[in-house]
This record gives C-alpha cells, structure tokens and sequence, in this order.
C-alpha cells in the first residue's frame, strides 16, 4: 500500500477518494482550485447504487439525517393526475433498494467536514501546474510555487479535467448532447414523498424531495443549438416551461424567485475509453466517465470509484498492477451508464417510444444493484 498520496479536485469523487485512501493510512493532500470550497447547483438525486456507496463511505446516516430517503417513484399525467407508483419497499430494505435526494451543498458540507475530520490535509486556492514522474514518484508543482512528492495523484478534477488534456492530449472533448437541465427548489408538499415524473409535456419534468420540506425538480430541455440563458431570463424561462402542467406544479410556478436557487446547465458527456492512469497518475469520476443525469448515478458512480480505487490499491502491491484492476473493475459499469444515459436522452429528443426508454432505465438500474 502506498504512504502518501495527492487529490487533485475537492468535488465528491475526490473526497470520496480521500476518505477511502485515509482511511487505509494513507497520508492525503487534497487540492482544490477554489480558494472558498463551494459547491454550486440545487438539488441532486440518489439511487440505490448511490445510498449503497455513501453507507459503505460512512455518511449514510447524516445523509438520511439531512436529505431524503425514501423509496419508489410516483408517475403522472400532464395535469397532475396519478397514474402508477412502485409498491412499497420493506422497512429492513438495504440501501441499494431505496433512493432519496439531498441538496449539493449540503452533501458537499458532509463530505468536507468529514475529510477534515478524517485528517485529510486540504490545500485550497491551488492547482497543479505540472508532474514529473519518477521510478515510484510523483513531483507535482502547484501554482503557489510549492513542489511536493507523493507515490499516487487521483485527479478528480470533474468533466473539463486539466490533468485529463496533460496526460492524454488526444482523448475525446466533452460532447454536447442536445439537452439542457434547469434545477429548482421549491416548498414540498407532503403528498411528495418520493421522486414523481410528469408524463406527455413538452420536456420532462421530475420532483424528488431533498429534505423534510424542500423538493427539487428537474426539467430536460431540447437545446440543439446549445444557447446561452442569461441570469436575468432564467426565471422567466423555467416559467414558461412549468405553464403546461398541473397539480402542484402551478403553485411551484407562482412560488419561483430567488430562493428557487435555479441553475441551469448543458448536458455533456465524455468517456475515457482507456487507460484510465499514466504511471502513478490514475484519473477518476466525472474526469474519465462523465454522464448526463438520466440514471441519477453520477455521484455515486465518483464514490464508488474512490472505494474500488483504495481497495485495489490495499490488494497489490505494485501500484501499476493496482491502477490496471481499478480501471479494469469500473470501465464496463462507467460505460453502461454514460452510453445508457445518452441513448434515453436521444430517444427523448426524437420523440422515441418512451417505453424503450424505460426499460432500458430499468434494466440499468437493476444492473447497478449488483456489487461494484
């Protein structure tokens, strides 16, 4: 097992990993370019895979505590009107059963503090400027002028990763899908007791809670030609995108100001077809699979990898031999669910038969069930 190790990106897959590395003594730097540590964006949803991965981390229960767990889904019409939900789960249900939601900077507050705590040494404000590898080192220079040597970089350092273009210049840019995500929060009513997707509008609309009286939803839009929305127009714009349906919706509309916390991004993916680590510099989450939100499983995919990472890395003792079994275990997992995704965000663009879109959803989500 190595002694000393780099993070490069203080989101969840490099805490997570992190947390799994020091956990197993390893003494950790963490590094994040954000001189402040925050997280930006509303609410975030978690499947099985997801409340699986923060259990086996160790912050399941502040999770539960602080966000949303529950159980199921909940389908409407257009005008609110039910039209199917899962039955109910059993109270002793594992975690890979059930789903829940919880705001990100919320999640990202558990997952600081506990780096923290775990005696993680976190270095903010910084980046990497340059590697230099070694025979059983790296050299890293940061931009504060410091150099330091560790035996293992993670660089989890997202979609747009830097250490992603250095290592690998010829790997594929991010793609643009064709659809845009806006997020809001809103009041929760207490018939919102799991997620619920709005069926036959114009975009698809889904609500999961977040906490005890908060909920937030999510609204795919088609946006071929990948516009700018200028924070002035957004409101307006989430708006006309809610006016078709109803239910609840209508009192979500006329709630929407500035503690909605809307946040809209464009839909991209990438995925590293591999290898995922050059020498001791092995690249994780969202830097090497990226996906759109269409299985809810992005943070817990960036989780697992830290897991996997450190155990793959407590069972060899060479570390190249460690980085081929790491990349080896998550590559068939990371590429169903960055393809999956795609593909049910393509069948939603060209008015496809949704049902096709559900059961490869389901079938993914089943898949994930099993051990990582």
């Amino acid at each position: 097992m190595i002694s000393k190790a780099l993070v490069v990106g203080g989101g969840v897959g490099g805490m997570s990993a992190a947390l799994a590395l020091v956990r197993r003594g390893v003494e950790v730097e963490l590094v994040d370019a954000d001189p402040q540590w925050r997280a930006y964006g509303a609410g975030i949803s978690v499947t099985g895979l997801s409340l699986r991965a923060f259990d086996d981390l160790g912050i399941l229960d502040e999770v539960r505590q602080r966000g949303f767990v529950g159980a199921g889904i909940r389908l409407r019409g257009i005008d609110g009107t039910p039209m199917f939900e899962t039955p109910p789960v059993p109270d002793a249900a594992p975690p890979v059963a059930r789903s829940g939601g919880i705001m990100r900077p919320v999640l990202h507050e558990i997952m600081s503090r506990r780096t923290r705590e775990a005696g993680v040494e976190v270095t903010l404000g910084v980046r990497p400027t340059g590697f230099q590898q070694s025979d059983g080192a790296v050299e890293a220079t940061f931009s504060d002028g410091r150099s330091e040597s560790y035996e293992l970089v993670v660089a989890a350092d997202g979609i747009f990763s830097e250490t992603r273009a250095s290592l690998f210049p010829d790997a594929p840019a991010p793609q643009f899908t064709g659809q845009g995500c806006w997020r809001i929060v809103a009041e929760r009513p207490a018939e919102v007791d799991r997620p619920e997707m709005f069926l036959g509008g114009p975009v698809k609309l889904g609500f999961n809670p977040v906490s005890a009286d908060r909920m937030y939803a999510f609204i795919l839009e088609h946006v071929p030609d990948n516009p700018w929305f200028a924070p002035e127009e957004q409101l307006a714009h989430v708006a006309e995108l809610l006016a078709p349906f109803g239910g609840y919706v209508p009192s979500v509309r006329a709630g929407l100001g500035l503690d909605s916390l809307v946040n809209y991004r464009p839909l991209e993916w990438v995925l590293l077809q591999g290898p995922w680590h050059q020498g001791r510099i092995v690249l994780i989450g969202d830097a090497v699979h990226a996906t759109t939100p269409h299985m809810a499983s992005g943070a817990g995919m960036a989780v697992e990898d830290g897991l996997v990472l450190a155990e793959e890395l407590a069972a060899n003792d060479d570390v190249a031999a460690a980085l081929d079994a790491f990349t080896a275990r998550r590559f068939e997992r990371a590429r169903m669910v960055v393809e999956n995704s795609v593909r049910i965000g393509e069948i939603e663009m060209s008015g496809g038969n949704q049902m096709d879109a559900n059961a490869m959803l389901g079938d993914t989500m089943h898949k994930l069930q099993q051990p990582y």
